[in-house]
This record gives structure tokens, C-alpha cells and sequence, in this order.
């Protein structure tokens, strides 16, 4: 197998240009690092392109590793023939390999190995040819394999165990397996039926049927949850017909031979005993791998989304951690995210209201806050009304928004919360998690397990490494791409930039204390761990904010610094035009004087020229500033306020395969189901709709008891 060529086709892309980025991923440079600053090289591909080329160039060096493998335990077999070979060479997945293996593979004691000791295998060889005639009789010469003492007592058990090889060499033909599995999966169904009467989450599927072709992946998560806990009983179905008479084209070459009838009967054995099962763990496996993945993707976007919410800049906000028995914890933190004060209050204990509302209104006017960020968990109805009724007493103007709390008692609770605020409990800490979070979403969810934050579907039936996987590379791309302040960040931030690893993040964190702030970042050269190499890698996307070199303070890496000084003085400018932000009209200039001709003149590629223009014209800019900004409330809506037809304003909380939950402000988060979120035609919510998108939405319906509301964006104000 050619792998560059494989990969090319299936990315649609030049099988150069997949040679050269390959040669790039193995050099050992990092996804973001070659999606920002080796566009030339790669032909500008972003960087969910190049991860889907790394996960598929590991799976075929896998696929070739596995190859080498088999061809190695065959040959030492002294089996290795040459049709073998080229079958293991044109395997194109594991499972095809695996296939070819199988007749090859040591095997436990089976009924057609324990035939075997008796010395049946010429008489299955005798059936499986199916002459037309047989001289003496079938029976007779079968008789001659009669012997007690190897345990054959009679003719019968002579041809049953000869039937009994047959099946296990039906068995192990790779190319039946490989049309069976295509037969099963194109005419197969997934048929679903309760294992009780006990009604649960899952009783539409207590007698449920569905084609394997066409169930969802969602669907197939849900099933095999409900498979786990016990609810359902699971099994795949294909029409005998379907499967067996393939079976018989391929195996009875002689209906009339005698032997046809026990051949008939050992090919049915074979497929009811040994391939359905097995076809059936495979399938359902490829099904649970491709629901993941499907999940996964959009787990991915949605934790993409999440992060990249624009910050809340130049805010102070009081962190508002809801609870019942042991109060309402806050804390007021200001606009760079330092912690001013701290509190407990008991806002749903009547003989305690008046006291918790004192204290908010005493630390909202002494430190100012602007917003307070309200955690979404028990008792956040509740606080959220006692704050509105707050807000509407106070004389100075505050708002507040419900925040997510998924992740806040997991961050509050780990190693880096205690290091942070080592004198405050776990509840405080989760009131500064819900402020920060709502000031800068990035710097504060990277602290979390990605899994924690709560954005995904069926999270926790998915194999770990591979979310763990994908879900960092979500969080290394969102770092990457926004940079980071090498001065500010917190080590867990620092540790997702290209290049740094757990213990260069907490290098730099000790030698920024004990050296003071970091002033070009060239000084990055002088923490422990961080080499040329690394440098290389991570340069590009730390920030140095009012350092002495202003390029320090843009995505443009080192290694264009000289390209890009050459630049200004082409057209006349100086980097003291950039910090003072007069570089609106340099690209009209380049373009005047020809783009072609400047990346010559400068010995740099058309991309890279272009993101230098993109980083001169707005030095020290936040990508996220283009998004939506949270929508800020004043008053409460409850669910019984809500009523079909309304039209509100509301924040994506959520993304699934069905549809898209939607904040409106009443605690319950509506369901926008797909059918209603467009007028055209798409095959998933993510074409209309991404988390954190502030959208408008119409009421369709109320279910006050089951808490329930439906939500359309198909309609005209």
C-alpha cells in the first residue's frame, strides 16, 4: 500500500503535498505549529485537516506494522505461500488482515481440532470434494473412519465430526467473512426488546428495529447504554436467505454429489455457531466505533465553541456558587481576575434573606461589580431570582447571566485549585471558577477535564483515550489559536501552547517569579527545558504585551521578524506606526505594488505575507472579539411565564445530533429540534447553530410538569 497515495485520496488532496506534511509531523513539529507557520509548505491546511491526516497516517502504519506481523507468524509456520502474501498486501483494513490470519492463528481445542486428533480430515476432505458418485457408497468408506478407541464409535459421529472440520474451514475463509459482513450490514437490522416490564429511559426501544445501514449513531449509544444497565436485550438479524444461500453458491459445487446434504449441514453449522457471533461482536463494535467517533465530533465542536466564547474584558463580577443547607458561597473578582473578597450566604433560609442581601448589596458597590455570574446548579432558580429582586434596589448599574458550573466542583477539588487558593475551601473556589469562567472562558476551562465541562453526548460510553485525545487536540488548537500572555497565564494554560509540555509550563511560571515579567520573547530561551527546538514551536503563539519589541506582541513568529522589518521600511513605516495602530492602509499598498513581488523582494510565501498584514493591523487582537458577546439579563422569567409564541433571545448551550439546547433565561434550557432550526434541508444541528451563538426563538410549547420546552427558529419577526 502506497500511504501517501491512500492518504491523498481520501483527503482530497495532492499526494505531494500529503509527502510533505508528513515529512513536517515526523520531524516532530506540532499540528498548530505547522497550520500557522508552514502554510507554504502544506498548502494551507488548517488544522482539523492535518489532525485527520495524522489519525489516519498512525491508523495505516498500524494497518503495515500489522501486515509485517502476520506475514512473519505465517511464514514461521512455513505457510507463507505467495497467494497468502499478496492477500495480507491488499488487506485494507485490521479486520481484513485479521481475516487472512485466522485459518493460521493457534487455537484453544475446538470441536473441528478434536476431530482432527480422531483422524477425520480425510474423510472431510472426501465430503468437501462432492463427486457425483461415490465407489463403495458415501456411508461405507465413511464407516472405515469408525474407531472407539480414538473416540469415533460410529459412522454418524465419523461424518459428524468430518462436518464439524468443514464448518470451521467455511469459518475461516477471509473472503466469506468479508462478503458476509458486507451482506450483513447492507440487509441486517439491530433488533432491540425489554428485558422486563420496568418502565425507564429507554422504553421507545423496548420493542425496537432498525436498519444497520441507517441507525444513527446517537441511537446506537443510547442502546447500548440501555444494553449495560440492563433495560434491553440486543441482537443483529439478517435474513437467512440472505446470508446462507451465499454460503451454498459458494460451498455446494455439486447439489447431486450424496455428500451435498452433510456439506448443506456443516455450512449452516458454520454460520449459525461460529461466523454469525463473531460478525455480530464485529459489527456491533464497528457500529459502537463509528457512533463514537460521530459523537466525538460533536463533542469536538461544541468544547471548540465553548472555549472560544469571546472574555468578558474590563469587568469586575461576583461569582455566585448556588446551594441550599451550606448557603451560597461568592466572590468578587476584578477585571484581571484577582480575587477582591469573599462571602457565605443563606438566601433561601427565610430568617437569613435579609443578611444575604446586605451582603451583596455591600460588595457589589464596594468593589463595583458589573456582572454577577450566577452557577446554573441546585438552588440556581432560586438565587437567580434573589438576585434579580437585588439588582432592582441597588443604584448602580449590574447585571447578571447564568453560567455553567459543569467542571466547577472538579476543578475546585483538584491539586491546581489548592495551589491556587490554598486558604480557600472547595465551595469558594468554585464561586472564583463561575467568576472566571465568565471573564475569560479559555483560561479557566483548560484547568478542567475536558470531559467534565459537560458539552457532549454519551461522553462517558466512549473509550477514553480516544475522547482524551481528540478532546485535547480541541483545547491545544483553541489555546493555539487565541495565544496566550506569557506573562499572565497560568502554567495548565501555558502547558496547551505548541511545544511546551506540563513541566516547561511550570519552568516558565517559577522563572517569571523569581525574574519578574518577561520582556521579549527571545528570554524564553533561558527556562529549563525550553530549547531551540521547543522555542521553534511555541514562539509564535506567546504573547508579550507592552514588551520592548511590539512584533512580540503579534501571531508573527521569530523567524519572519527580519522579513517583516523589511517590510515596514519598504513602504515607509516603522514598528512605532504599528504600536500606534497606523497600519490601516499598508495592505492597499501591497497590493498596489503587487503581492507576487513583495514575497519575492522578501523571500517569504503569499500566506505568510498575508498573515503578517492580518497581525501589523491589529497588533495584540483577540479572535474571540468577533464572536457573540453573553447575553446580560436584569430580571427573572420563571417557566410558567412562558407561553407558545413568544419570541426571545436566547444563548446555544448545547449541540446534539437531534437538535440544539437554547438558554432563554428560565433555568430549563429549551430544545430546538432539528426539523426547526432551519428552513433548508441539513443533515445535523451544527450546519445552522454552535454553541455559544446568540439566536432568536419562538415558543412552541410549554410542559410545565415534565419541564419541558420546545423551541422553533423557523419563523419571521
Amino acid at each position: 500500500m502506497d500511504m501517501m497515495q491512500t492518504l491523498a485520496r481520501e483527503l482530497n488532496l495532492r499526494p505531494e503535498q500529503v509527502e510533505k506534511t508528513v515529512a513536517l509531523i515526523d520531524e516532530g513539529n506540532t499540528i498548530p505549529f505547522i497550520a500557522r507557520y508552514r502554510k507554504e509548505v502544506t498548502g494551507s491546511l488548517d488544522d482539523s485537516v492535518l489532525r485527520t491526516l495524522d489519525e489516519r497516517l498512525k491508523t495505516l502504519r498500524n494497518l503495515e506494522k500489522r501486515k509485517e506481523e502476520v506475514r512473519g507468524l505465517i511464514d514461521a509456520q512455513g505457510k507463507l505461500t505467495p497467494e497468502v502474501s499478496a492477500a495480507i498486501q491488499g488487506a485494507v483494513t485490521v479486520t481484513e488482515v485479521e481475516d487472512i490470519y485466522r485459518p493460521f492463528r493457534p487455537k484453544r481445542r475446538t470441536r473441528a481440532s478434536i476431530a482432527r486428533e480422531r483422524g477425520l480430515e480425510d474423510l472431510a476432505v472426501l465430503l468437501f470434494a462432492q463427486e457425483k458418485t461415490y465407489t463403495p457408497a458415501l456411508e461405507e468408506q465413511a464407516a472405515a473412519f469408525v474407531d472407539e478407541e480414538r473416540g469415533v464409535p460410529d459412522t454418524a459421529a465419523a461424518l459428524g465430526g468430518a462436518m464439524d472440520i468443514i464448518a470451521e474451514e467455511v469459518s475461516d475463509n477471509a473472503e466469506y467473512r468479508k462478503n458476509l459482513r458486507a451482506l450483513t450490514v447492507e440487509y441486517g437490522s439491530l433488533c432491540v426488546k425489554a428485558t422486563g416490564e420496568e418502565d425507564s429511559v429507554y422504553s421507545m426501544y423496548y420493542d425496537y428495529t432498525e436498519s444497520l445501514k441507517k441507525i444513527p449513531g446517537h441511537r446506537v449509544l443510547a442502546i447500548n447504554r440501555g444494553e449495560k444497565e440492563g433495560f434491553l436485550k440486543v441482537t443483529l438479524t439478517v435474513p437467512d436467505e440472505v446470508v446462507l444461500n451465499y454460503l451454498y453458491n459458494q460451498v455446494i459445487t455439486n447439489p447431486r454429489s450424496p455428500a451435498a446434504g452433510y456439506v448443506n449441514q456443516a455450512v449452516t453449522d458454520s454460520y449459525t455457531r461460529l461466523i454469525a457471533p463473531s460478525l455480530e461482536r464485529e459489527i456491533r463494535g464497528d457500529l459502537f466505533d463509528n457512533a463514537c467517533e460521530g459523537a466525538i465530533k460533536v463533542f469536538s465542536d461544541n468544547l471548540s465553541h465553548l472555549l472560544m466564547q469571546p472574555p468578558l474584558k474590563g469587568k469586575t463580577v461576583l461569582g455566585f456558587d448556588p446551594g441550599y443547607a451550606h448557603g451560597c458561597k461568592l466572590a468578587v473578582v476584578d477585571r484581571t481576575g484577582k480575587v477582591l473578597d469573599t462571602a457565605v450566604v443563606y438566601p433561601t433560609i427565610k430568617p437569613r434573606v435579609e443578611e444575604a442581601a446586605r451582603t451583596v448589596k455591600r460588595l457589589i458597590r464596594t468593589y463595583g461589580v458589573d456582572v454577577v455570574a450566577i452557577g446554573n446548579g441546585t438552588a440556581s432558580r432560586e438565587s437567580e431570582a434573589f438576585i434579580a429582586d437585588i439588582l432592582k434596589q441597588i443604584d448602580r448599574p449590574c447585571k447578571y447571566i447564568i453560567v455553567s458550573e459543569a467542571g466547577a466542583s472538579i476543578y475546585s477539588a483538584s491539586e491546581l485549585a489548592a495551589e491556587e487558593f490554598p486558604e480557600f475551601d472547595v465551595m469558594q473556589r468554585s464561586a472564583v471558577s463561575i467568576a472566571r469562567r465568565l471573564q475569560d472562558p479559555l483560561a479557566e476551562l483548560v484547568k478542567i477535564d475536558p470531559k467534565g465541562i459537560g458539552v457532549g453526548q454519551y461522553q462517558h460510553d466512549m473509550k477514553p483515550a480516544r475522547l482524551d485525545e481528540a478532546l485535547g487536540g480541541v483545547v491545544e488548537n483553541c489555546v493555539n489559536a487565541v495565544g496566550v500572555d506569557v506573562n499572565t497565564a497560568s502554567y495548565s494554560l501555558l502547558s496547551y501552547i505548541s511545544g511546551i509540555n506540563a513541566t516547561a509550563a511550570k519552568n516558565i511560571v517559577k522563572y517569571r517569579e523569581a525574574n519578574g515579567e518577561f520582556s521579549d520573547r527571545s528570554q524564553l530561551m533561558k527556562v529549563p527545558h525550553i530549547g531551540a527546538r521547543a522555542y521553534q514551536q511555541c514562539a509564535g503563539f506567546l504573547r508579550i504585551p507592552g514588551g520592548r519589541e511590539i512584533l512580540d506582541n503579534t501571531g508573527v513568529h521569530p523567524e519572519s521578524y527580519d522579513s517583516t522589518r523589511a517590510l515596514l521600511r519598504m513602504f515607509g513605516y516603522t514598528e512605532e506606526d504599528v504600536r500606534a495602530g497606523h497600519m490601516g492602509k499598508l495592505r492597499g499598498e501591497v497590493t498596489k505594488k503587487g503581492i507576487p513581488s513583495v514575497c519575492e523582494t522578501l523571500h517569504i510565501g503569499e500566506p505568510t505575507l498575508m498573515d503578517i498584514l492580518s497581525e501589523l493591523e491589529k497588533p495584540g487582537r483577540d479572535i474571540r472579539d468577533s464572536f457573540d458577546a453573553p447575553v446580560l439579563r436584569e430580571d427573572v422569567l420563571s417557566l410558567e411565564d412562558l407561553k407558545p409564541d413568544m419570541i426571545l433571545t436566547g444563548t446555544v448551550r448545547n449541540v446534539t445530533d437531534f437538535g440544539a439546547f437554547v438558554d432563554i433565561g428560565v433555568h430549563q434550557d429549551g430544545l430546538v429540534h432539528i426539523s426547526q432550526l432551519s428552513d433548508r434541508y441539513i443533515r445535523h444541528p451544527s450546519e445552522a447553530v454552535s454553541l455559544g451563538d446568540v439566536v432568536r426563538v419562538k415558543v412552541l410549547a410549554v410542559d410545565v410538569k415534565k419541564k419541558r420546552i420546545s423551541l422553533t427558529m423557523k419563523f419571521r419577526e
